[in-house]
């Protein structure tokens, strides 16, 4: 029993070590291509042109400015698309005639990238917030929608017609057997959703704006300041896994039955 609990012990304290030594590696190969003729800036300068950027702000806004400017955009579009995207994939999932009405309208819409948009929702509202809002909703709805059906297809038939047996109404069924066994899938397309927003923001930002980190991004670009633009990136990158484990913990509150995210 000792050693059983010995091993495990030792199996919990490697997994625990990975992520980091995963880092440390990443950082260590990092240093060794910067070193390469200098085509990489080292993680030294990025985080000394951090400090100058906390010191003299790009287009008079702070980094805290233009990292707040993006997550606004990103929780904003992703916000709507769950608002709509949620109850309209339940709606096809579990409504034949509106599957059949609503899908095919539907399938014709997902494969447009979301870019392809960025004309459309600058003609119909202009350059400021609301076409990137506008463009970010367009992009995370897809995911949102495909998976919260999908969801909803994968219930077994078995437990809803225990719960019509039982005289449960419509209803009924999909607030305490629909909704609650798609949830998985719902926040999977959530997470998905979320990456998908970043890809479209910064694109949206680098086309037009004078704030956010795609706009870090390209004016780095413009004058050749690779630092800040690794900068922005590895921002972007910490953001996204801060948002994605917090998405992790909702889930295991919400579906404390699904043992592999426990």
């Amino acid at each position: 029993m000792k050693n059983n609990i010995k091993k495990f012990s030792t199996r919990e304290i490697i997994l625990n070590i990975l992520p980091l030594v995963s880092i440390i590696l990443f950082i260590f190969m990092w240093i060794l291509a910067s070193g390469e003729g200098k085509i990489i800036p080292a993680p030294a300068d990025v985080i000394e042109r951090g400090e100058r950027l906390l010191e003299k702000p790009i287009n008079n806004i702070t980094l805290a400015g233009h990292i707040w400017a993006s997550m606004k955009r990103v929780l904003s579009g992703l916000a709507l698309a769950c608002i709509f995207g949620i109850p309209f994939g339940l709606l096809i999932g579990w409504n034949k005639r509106c599957c059949d009405f609503l899908k095919p309208i539907f399938e014709l819409i997902r494969p447009v990238p979301a870019l392809a948009w960025i004309p459309l929702m600058t003609l119909w509202f202009g350059i400021g917030e609301s076409s990137k809002i506008a463009l970010i909703f367009i992009g995370t709805l897809m995911p949102v929608v495909v998976n919260t059906y999908s969801g909803v297809r994968l219930i077994p038939r078995l437990n809803i017609d225990v719960a019509r047996a039982f005289g449960a109404t419509e209803f009924q069924i999909v607030k305490e057997i629909v909704l609650p066994c798609s949830l998985s899938a719902i926040m999977a397309g959530v997470k998905t959703a979320m990456g998908t927003a970043w890809i479209v923001v910064l694109a949206a930002e680098m086309i037009s704006a004078n704030s956010g980190l795609g706009f870090m991004i390209i004016r780095g670009s413009d004058v050749a300041d690779l630092s800040l633009v690794i900068l922005a990136m590895i921002i972007i990158g910490v953001i996204g896994a801060v948002l994605s484990w917090l998405l992790t913990l909702a889930e295991r509150k919400l579906c404390p039955w699904k043992e592999e995210i426990n």
